[in-house]
């Protein structure tokens, strides 16, 4: 076993880390590491920088030096017919250096014989077959496995696509239902401007009526108040009147215009009826409103319930 191990030892020195086979004509870099002179020419063409494929120090110039005892030593080992693949073909137990030839069930890994006598294993359950067999026991196990996996897969993608569509639909129901109240929204507003417009004139109707002769009485009422003004200037000029017989004369003819312009004031009442606006605004508003916006019973569904509209 120790021989078999100087052996691959030996082999992975003389293989190329690019190729990987045996070294062709091997080279050195500047980083000591070491490849064949056509592998790192055809890995530098590939890049921009050139680099250790390696290590991955980079070089200002391509400057490559041969290696004559690396070449000796890969032909030597084609001389001895050592296969450099040798190493990646068998797999060895790491702890003991044996041929992996069991399969614990157990533990689910491969074990050599050593392995299946230790204590670590004891009582495990072991397959003796090649790798391949108990690969393909596994892939089987697998392969069932990723049928249950794309079965449930296939089962979460329609229910994916039913939500998307209960979403979808939920969406363009609540559009048209925005769309609706959008729709009768606007007819009330204009319903309701028209309905102000025309409450409005009645009412300015109405104060032009009341009005129109209260404005009248009152135009009576200062010219009575005029009449009284121009009686007490005189009565005025009269009291300052010092001449006797002249003052009795403007008594006389004082009492005589008194008796004739004797006139009788009062004052013209009138009232602005609310019961329109108050009393029967809202009930006719609300019956317009019904019948601008749905002439009769209407009915509304969709996935938020159903929605009737009196």
């Amino acid at each position: 076993m120790a021989f078999r191990q100087q052996v691959l030892s030996l082999t992975e020195e003389v293989i190329c880390p690019i190729c990987p086979d045996f070294f062709t004509d091997p080279v050195s870099l500047e980083c000591e590491h070491n490849f064949c002179r056509s592998c790192i020419n055809q890995s530098w063409e590939k890049q921009e920088i050139n680099s250790c494929p390696e290590c991955r120090q980079e070089f200002p110039d391509r400057s490559l030096r041969g290696n004559r005892a690396l070449a000796n030593l890969a032909e030597k080992a084609r001389t001895l017919n050592l296969n450099p693949q040798e190493k990646e073909s068998k797999h060895h137990c790491e702890e003991h250096q044996e041929e992996l030839k069991l399969f614990c069930e157990t533990d689910k890994k491969l074990v050599c014989v050593i392995c299946r006598d230790s204590r670590e294993h004891r009582e495990h359950r072991f397959i003796p077959v090649l790798i391949k067999e108990a690969v393909g026991i596994y892939k089987d196990r697998v392969k069932s496995s990723w049928d249950s996996l794309t079965d449930k897969k296939s089962a979460a993608l329609e229910m994916e696509r039913e939500q998307k569509q209960k979403i979808s639909q939920i969406q363009e129901e609540s559009s048209s239902l925005q769309t609706h109240i959008k729709s009768e929204f606007t007819k009330m507003h204009q319903m309701l401007t028209e309905k102000e417009q025309s409450l409005l004139r009645d009412l300015r109707k109405q104060e032009e009526n009341i009005l129109k002769p209260m404005e009248q009485n009152l135009c009576e009422i200062q010219k009575n108040l005029n009449s009284l003004q121009q009686k007490l200037s005189k009565l005025e000029k009269q009291l300052e009147q010092t001449d006797g017989v002249i003052f009795l004369k403007e008594e006389v003819s004082r009492k005589r215009r008194n008796s004739d312009d004797s006139c009788v004031l009062s004052l013209t009442d009138g009232t602005i009826s609310t019961e329109t606006v108050c009393s029967l605004f809202l009930f006719l508003v609300w019956k317009e409103m019904q019948e601008a916006t749905h002439p009769g019973k209407a009915q509304i569904s969709s996935s938020f319930g159903l929605i009737y509209i009196v």
